[in-house]
């Protein structure tokens, strides 16, 4: 991801986070609906979790570093 400052790097990791959440919610929609076998959907929603995590971890860590400086 290319940015031209720590805001500009944490705005990207904001909309990235947001479009991910949007795909877990349809992800559950599809499991819940039954429209594809929820098991066959866990390895993408857990994935999803785990990068969730991660992008909220970087965006925590630009903005201490930004804070420190």
């Amino acid at each position: 991801m290319r940015a031209r400052s720590t805001a500009e790097f944490v705005s990207k990791l904001g909309g990235g986070h947001q479009e991910l959440e949007e795909t877990s919610y349809w992800l559950e929609l599809l499991a819940e609906s039954e429209i594809i076998k929820p098991e066959l959907l866990s390895g993408l929603m857990q994935e999803a979790d785990e990068l969730s995590a991660i992008f909220t971890t970087c965006s925590k860590n630009a903005k201490q570093k930004e804070n420190e400086r």
